[in-house]
This record gives C-alpha cells, structure tokens and sequence, in this order.
C-alpha cells in the first residue's frame, strides 16, 4: 500500500508507445498548506501532450497523465490558503511550481524562475514523484498556479485559455498591442486563434498570416481585420513596415518559412515574436534581414498569475469563447483526439469532457 495520496488518470507508459492510454491509480505529492486539490471537470488537449509523450521534445518521464489546461472544482484547500474556498471552480495551467523568491518570480515572471516545474512530467522536490495532469480524476497544486473562473465563461471553453490563452495573451500585452498598434498572428490554429480573439479584445487592429486562403473565412468571423496568404505573388509587398508587432505560433521552421519576408513587415524597431516550440527545427537568422528597419526576434513561454487573472477577466468582460470541440475522456477517445490533433484534424482546439462518467461522482 503507497504512502502517498492516489488519484486515478490515463498514463502513456513509453514515447514507443505515446497513442495508448491506460487508466490507472497513481501516487500524488504530498498536500501543503498553500495547496488547492481540485476534482477535474475538463481538460483542454495541447500540442504539448504530443511533443511531451511522443518524446520530440526530449527524454521524458514516465508513465505520465499529460493535460495543462484543466477546470474542476476545489474540494479541499490549505489552512494558508487566501485565493480560493472550497466550491469554487478554478484552473490550473501548464505550470505548477516555481520558487517564487527568485528575482525573475518577484517580478511577475515566474514562468521563467530557474526552478520552474511543469504540471505534468516534472519531479516533484522531495519525493522522486512524477507531476501527473489534467486526464485524472484530480490534481493539487500551489494556490499560485490555481486561477478562480469567473461565472460567465463556460468551462470547456475557459479550459483551452489555460495554456493556449496565456501563451498568446502575454507577448500580446508585453508587446503593447492595443489600440493604434497593428499586429499579425502568424499561422491560425490552437495558438492563433487565441491571437486573434485576444489582440482584437485589446483594441489592436488585428491581421492573420497563413500559408493559403483556407482558413481566411474563419480568421474573419473570429474578427481579424485582414489576412494574407503566403501562397500569393508578392504577399506582402504592399505591407512592408506597417506592422508593430508579429506573433508566430509556426510549428514548422523548414522550408517555405519565409522568414525574411515576415521581417519585412515589421515598422522600425518592430518585434518578431515566437511562441511555437517546433521539434527539430530552427529559424534561421542573418544582419541582412534585422538591419532594414532595426527589428527584434524574441520568444514567449506562457504568462504569470498577473497576466492569466487578467487575460480571463478580459474574456469575461468581452464574452471572448474558445473555437473548441468537447470529447468524453476514455482510453479509446484521448488516444483518437492526439492521433487528430497531428493531423491537424482540429477546429481549434479539443477539450476532454464528461469526467464524471469516467472516474465516478
């Protein structure tokens, strides 16, 4: 018998074997009085899970419960709790630990603190225990990383928000889009769509790059202002230096990655922003293209509490939904969505549901 709390959840057991789930009973760390324990309701699905459990970003560990942009209900709170009560409906997103005594912590950036720890597939200090996610019964976690819902935004369409959301709602604000400003989301999927429904909430006129026209009547109703297509002659010619900002969620960098011509469109001392963390692939950079107009290339990973409370608080105030498609959780359904998801077999994002069918009221 384990000397720790168990939970129950879908683990893959190897990268050899990344499409088969098993549900199973695991152990989970050890409950702090700073900590939340949440009952899962729904789990947004990521890219992350694939890049996590198919091993493209690394060595993992294993077996793992992947999931990060999880929604349920707080069952139990620490006795130094201050953010949360029991009853409430609050999230928890792709981090789940950080030392929060760091330089980098106490200035809101503690999604870059140097002991960082992920909220599934990490080991937890102490105990040699793997962090498990959101395709479990439940999860517990710093009140730090446990986000308050708020009542309008339903929960499978604020689960997605979680990781999705943040990633491209921080280098948006951080990069001070807004009105005045012209920004572009490059490439419309999981992420950008985010970009879009986000800059748009913030005032920012608002353009999608896409390599064809495929997706332009989709980027339109989600209320971008324009779109181009890389497949055009001449793409963006009649756009060069009229940009201030550029967010790339480009899960490829290879070839047909115009990248010079991205640049181009940057105004002076305008930023070119990654938040696309592709396997295997590099982005290549010469004086030549940043010297024209003096522009910057940066990355983006997540956001910190300050900005998640507030990226969903704009969602509430500008009734901001996620383009997402809901899916019973079981063994058969998660190994079918990660198989659709790399195919790009998505409208924008999946959200497993139905947890109480799976794992009991």
């Amino acid at each position: 018998m384990s000397k720790y709390d168990q939970y129950e959840g879908f683990q893959v057991d190897s990268s050899a074997n990344y499409t088969t789930f098993t549900k199973r009973k695991f152990d989970t760390k050890p409950f702090g009085e700073y900590d939340i324990e949440l009952k899962i309701e729904c789990c947004g699905v990521c890219s992350s899970d694939i890049h996590t459990i198919n091993g493209g970003w690394g060595r993992e560990n294993f077996p793992v419960a992947v999931g990060h942009e999880i929604v349920g209900k707080a069952i139990r709170v620490g006795p130094k709790v201050t953010t949360v009560k029991v009853g409430d409906r609050v999230g928890v997103g792709a981090q789940s630990y950080a030392c929060l005594d760091c330089r980098q912590c106490n200035n809101d950036n503690e999604a870059y603190c140097t002991k960082q720890l992920d909220t599934y597939g990490s080991i937890w200090p102490d105990t040699g225990l793997i962090s498990q996610g959101g395709y479990s019964s439940h999860i517990r976690t710093h009140e730090h990383w446990v986000f308050p819902i708020p009542e309008s935004l339903p929960s499978e369409s604020v689960a997605p928000m979680l990781c999705a959301g943040i990633t491209l709602y921080s280098p948006l604000v951080r990069n001070g889009a807004g009105p005045g400003k012209k920004v572009a989301i490059v490439g419309l999927g999981g992420l950008g769509h985010f970009g879009v429904l986000f800059s748009k909430a913030l005032g920012a006129e608002t353009w999608v790059i896409s390599r064809s026209h495929a997706k332009e009547a989709d980027a339109l109703k989600m209320g971008a202002d324009g779109f181009l297509a890389t497949e055009d002659k001449d793409w963006n010619v009649a756009h060069k230096m009229t940009f201030d900002l550029i967010i790339s969620t480009a899960n490829n960098f290879g070839a047909g990655f115009d990248l010079e011509g991205y640049l181009s469109l940057l105004d002076v001392h305008g930023k070119f922003v990654s938040t696309g963390f592709p396997e295997e692939s590099k982005l290549e950079i010469t004086p030549q293209m940043l010297g024209p107009n003096g522009c910057s290339i940066s990355a983006s990973h997540i956001g910190s509490r300050k900005e998640t409370l507030a990226m969903l608080k704009l969602a509430a105030e500008k009734g901001i939904k996620s383009w997402v498609e809901t899916i019973p959780i079981s063994e058969e359904n998660l190994s079918k969505t990660i198989q659709r998801l790399e195919k790009n077999d998505v409208r924008y994002r999946f959200c497993m549901v139905d947890y109480d069918k799976a794992f009991g009221a």
